[in-house]
């Protein structure tokens, strides 16, 4: 019989296991019932009741009672991306937005005030730019969290909750998390610091390790990695993830389904080596790009001429850590010219989201409605590319050639 000490985390000696270790067997374990070295697919909706259910709480999700409390297969998902989080707990729910929502929606209240970053999710923009403030009274300010001195200037005596994404979507702006940590906890120590480190992972950045509370994960993104199911994750203390289950997850029902939860559990044990690859691909292509003419404009936090490229560095979770997947750029014509370059490209495929094995554009022209947040360059329309994990120089040779086919 193998001992279960690695898919607890736990270190047969006094040496940590590193994180390709942590990525394989967290989450994971040998099943009771037939021996399987891969936990099985719970799908049933109730669990047996013991003989008098009389005093259970079934608001509970401590304990297999119903599905929308919680299961089996959340439970081993959730268990692996607290450790690889550096948290004390984490709380898996439906998607991404469902995870932001859920953190929103426990931690602030109607007279609140929340600040949150210029350049955000379009679902996180829409939440705290219209939603809250419409429907539920909450108080929100826009900042360039890119300047922490811009969100000490914003800080209120009821502000609850300062929101920050970094890398920015889809522009590529970072903001310095320990700075703002630092700050926002000097003006009041139960202020909550989130950080949605999606276009990062854990593989490259641990917010809770630079001074933040809770940390977001869309884990339909690079920590699925398949782009096959859709998944959110909140990494934070036991006593928060115990407030969000109990609204969002019991109550609000955003419960992740046990089959996305599985198949991202699958997805994830390859999570260094496919970010490493990622990493390695996006800074190469990045390059390449802001050497062409055909280009105005190259976002990306691993180039030396992104504003932020120090602060970037200065986050960066361990020695084989990078920039992530994800640039910005725009091209040196018109909108029809931008779409004309992306009809001629064969590997790269148009289509929205990211931390897909295949790489991903999508172009955002001049109508987007967080347009006037963005930097000047970006308003000519643009391009997010998620760099998948093909051959590096398959994927700068398509840029070339569909430049060249597009006239451009």
């Amino acid at each position: 019989m193998t001992s279960d000490l690695t898919h607890q985390g736990i270190s047969f000696d006094d040496t940590p296991l590193g994180f390709n270790t942590l990525s394989i067997h967290l989450g994971n374990g040998v099943d009771a019932e037939t021996g399987a070295i891969r936990r099985p697919i719970t799908l049933a909706n109730a669990y047996a009741l013991p003989y008098d259910p009389s005093d259970i709480n079934w608001s509970s999700s401590d304990v297999n009672l119903y599905t929308r409390n919680g299961h089996p297969n959340q439970r081993y998902l959730e268990a692996k991306i607290a450790r690889l989080e550096g948290a004390e707990d984490a709380v898996v729910l439906a998607s991404g937005v469902a995870a932001l929502a859920a953190v929103f929606t426990t931690f602030l209240n109607r007279g609140d005030h929340a600040i949150f970053s210029d350049t955000t999710y379009i679902a996180a923009y829409r939440l705290l730019n219209q939603i809250l403030p419409e429907k539920y009274g909450i108080e929100t300010s826009i900042v360039d969290t890119s300047d922490p001195e811009n969100v000490a200037r914003a800080l209120k005596p009821n502000t609850k909750l300062v929101h920050i994404e970094t890398p920015a979507n889809p522009t590529l702006k970072v903001s310095d998390v320990a700075a703002i940590a630092r700050l926002v906890h000097d003006h009041d120590a139960d202020t909550l610091v989130s950080v949605d480190n999606t276009f990062n992972t854990p593989f490259n950045v641990r917010p809770l390790d630079l001074g933040a509370d809770i940390v977001v994960e869309s884990l339909t993104k690079y920590i699925n990695g398949h782009g096959d199911a859709l998944g959110g994750a909140i990494a934070t203390t036991k006593a928060r993830t115990d407030e969000i289950r109990f609204t969002a997850q019991v109550n609000y029902g955003g419960i992740i389904s046990p089959f996305n939860a599985w198949l991202i559990n699958r997805g994830s044990v390859t999570l260094p080596l496919r970010m490493r690859q990622h990493n390695a691909s996006a800074l190469a292509i990045a390059r390449h790009l802001e050497s062409l003419p055909q280009v105005r404009f190259v976002s990306y936090p691993g180039l030396e001429s992104h504003p932020h490229h120090d602060v970037a560095v200065s986050q960066l979770a361990r020695k084989d850590s990078g920039f992530g997947g994800v640039l910005a750029f725009g091209l040196d014509t018109d909108h029809d010219g931008h779409n004309r370059f992306v009809s001629k490209l064969n590997v790269i495929t148009s289509a929205v989201s990211l931390g897909h094995d295949e790489s991903l554009i999508v172009f955002l022209g001049e109508d987007d409605e967080r347009q006037y947040l963005y930097p000047p360059e970006f308003h000519r329309g643009f391009f997010r590319l998620a760099v998948g994990l093909e051959d590096t120089d398959d994927l700068i040779r398509d840029i070339d050639h569909a430049l060249a086919e597009a006239g451009l």
